[in-house]
């Protein structure tokens, strides 16, 4: 039974269909449905949508019905008036605002706040494809860097074997040997660190979408989203003007004006129209039954005159929250133009480095080629095409970062504008294949 279960799982992975490979658009829908965060922020979001019926509810009519049983005993001094007797009674009523200032004010308040919870859930989704893009692009950086070790220690293999046989045949010294060895051990070492990293971001990236991520599209090389255009300036105007954090901020502060009007409407009277109907009864133990029915309809108005001081103190406190909302509105508008201008330039300073480490990369290559050219006639060192190789390695890790930093600058950029959205992602996608294809 022992020998047959390793031929039992080479078939079964023989077997199993190919696992599609996922690009970024599929893992941000997998991460739409099981991330905590953006859940959390869609059931706020239909919390807030309810404030607009609680507001609308206070111009609407109000019904009561109302009941009461009771026995009651009385103890008089007149002769026979002590009594004991059951009272019952039912009463409907209803009331139709007619004038109330603040329940007006307090339903555009309402609508305001739908607003917010839609604008807060919009920055949850913009966040969440942040995150995804980053927690994305941090597996495929550890994928590329495990890649470039193990075609360093393939090519540290050889130059060791090389070193092992002219140290035998007496044309090199054992410190070649000792070098190549010393290089293979340190990345061997650096690729320990590196899977381990790996686990560690393929782990985070599980965590937004509840499953193992599985094979990732990868990102072509020489293959590169230009910028969108514009100044520095149109984007920083654009981000005061589209921000979420800032629109955020703006509603609150027509908020904070509506609190000052309604806050101002408590000196202001109100009129109802109220009607009602009652039906009470009354049995006197041993006597009569008593049968009351009552109806009514008519106006209520209420001037309020002196509550205490409570009235104008909360309109001093709705008016230094106006003059709070204000300044947080002018923080928010500028912190907004910070991070345009930020992203702005790390975009652009980022395309000017993806072309420099192309370069770089493709000068390091030219070394290498030439320092084992000079190996092979005697001027160049067994050290010295360790050291151009490892160039050549860190010149394609940087590059392998550059173009993902770009990526995550170029959706900041969107995002500090407010304008993100999943066709950001379609767009990246065209410029990722299934590794397979690559090779």
């Amino acid at each position: 039974m022992m020998q047959l279960k390793p031929l039992f799982l080479a078939l079964t992975f023989a077997l199993a269909p190919a696992a599609h490979a996922t690009n970024l658009s599929d893992v941000f829908r997998d991460a739409q449905a099981y991330d905590a965060q953006y859940a959390s922020a869609r059931a706020a979001l239909q919390a807030g949508q309810e404030k607009a019926a609680q507001g609308r509810a206070g111009l609407l009519p109000s019904v009561n019905l109302g009941g009461n049983l009771r026995y009651n005993s009385v103890e008089s001094s007149l002769p026979g008036g002590d009594a004991d007797y059951d009272s019952n009674g039912l009463s409907l009523t209803a009331a139709q605002p007619l004038f109330r200032r603040q329940n007006q004010v307090q339903y555009e308040q309402a609508k305001e706040q739908v607003k917010i919870a839609e604008v807060q859930f919009k920055a949850a989704e913009q966040g969440l494809i942040l995150r995804v893009a980053r927690a994305y692009f941090d597996v495929l950086q550890s994928q590329d860097n495990i890649a470039f070790i193990d075609a360093q220690k393939a090519s540290i293999t050889e130059q060791l074997a090389a070193a092992k046989r002219n140290f035998e045949v007496g044309t090199a010294t054992i410190t070649d040997t000792h070098e190549a060895q010393a290089r293979f051990d340190l990345a061997v070492a650096q690729e320990i660190s590196e899977r381990n990293s790996l686990d560690i971001r393929a782990r985070a990236l599980e965590k937004l979408i509840g499953k193992p991520a599985g094979s990732l599209d990868i990102l072509v090389e020489n293959s590169l989203l230009k910028p969108d255009p514009g100044s520095i300036d149109e984007w920083a105007a654009r981000a005061a003007d589209s921000n979420l954090q800032a629109e955020i901020q703006r509603i609150a502060q027509t908020i904070a004006d509506q609190e000052v009007e309604r806050n101002r409407a408590g000196h202001l009277p109100t009129l109802d129209a109220v009607a009602g109907y009652s039906i009470s009864n009354s049995q006197n133990f041993g006597t009569t039954q008593v049968d009351n029915r009552t109806a009514s309809i008519g106006l209520e108005l209420n001037f309020p005159i002196y509550q205490g001081g409570l009235t104008s103190s909360r309109v001093r406190e709705a008016v230094a929250n106006q003059e709070k909302a204000r300044q947080d509105l002018e923080a928010a508008t500028r912190d907004a133009g910070m991070q345009a201008r930020q992203a702005w330039l790390n975009v652009n300073s980022g395309v000017a480095r993806v072309r420099a480490l192309e370069q770089a990369l493709s000068s390091t290559r030219a070394q290498l080629d030439s320092t084992k050219l000079g190996l092979q006639v005697g001027v160049r060192t067994n050290l010295d095409v360790l050291n151009a190789e490892q160039q050549v390695l860190s010149a394609r890790r940087d590059l392998a970062g550059a173009r993902y930093d770009y990526l995550l600058s170029g959706l900041a950029l969107k995002a500090a504008v407010g304008g993100l959205g999943t066709a950001d992602l379609a767009a990246i996608d065209r410029h990722l294949r299934p590794p397979a294809t690559t090779r």
